[in-house]
């Protein structure tokens, strides 16, 4: 099954994608932990990638598309994968239609979710990252053991 989930940030992809994940047995595949993971590793596309980062701006479609795509061709994805906010671009939704076809792959669904405009500045509002580990959490919906940390 080859899924792609798309929203606004705050709208819950990540943790639909987890549950989609577990339910179907499929890789989930977020842009941002690609990106995160190839920087950390110092990957020639992760340095790319950083100096972008670095400089406050988005990761051109082009080398968040070389990710996705080099992930996609992992043999853990060849019976399928969840596609977390890619992609985001007309362009990325052609290079993605592009890669599948080159495969005879087509997705089997795409999921729109769709959150009120006030919920979402609630959800983002609330959220930060943990510096050492990369983790999420929400002072309300998903806080850490520890207070303060």
């Amino acid at each position: 099954m080859r899924i792609v989930l798309i929203g606004p940030p705050g709208a819950g992809k990540g943790t639909q994608a987890r549950m989609l994940q577990q339910t179907f047995g499929i890789p989930q595949i977020s842009t941002g932990d690609l990106l995160r993971e190839a920087v950390r590793e110092g990957t020639a596309l992760g340095q790319q990638a950083r100096a972008y980062m670095d400089a406050g701006e988005l990761v051109p479609d082009q080398l968040v598309t070389a990710m996705v795509v080099e992930r996609l061709r992992r043999p853990d994805c060849a019976a399928g994968f969840l596609l977390d906010g890619f992609p985001r671009t007309i362009a990325q939704a052609e290079a993605l239609a592009a890669e599948l076809a080159q495969h005879q792959q087509r997705l089997d669904g795409v999921i729109s979710l769709v959150v009120p405009r006030a919920e979402l500045v609630e959800r983002l509002s609330g959220r930060w990252v943990c510096r050492d580990c990369g983790a999420m959490y929400h002072e309300r919906f998903s806080p850490p053991q520890r207070s303060g940390v």
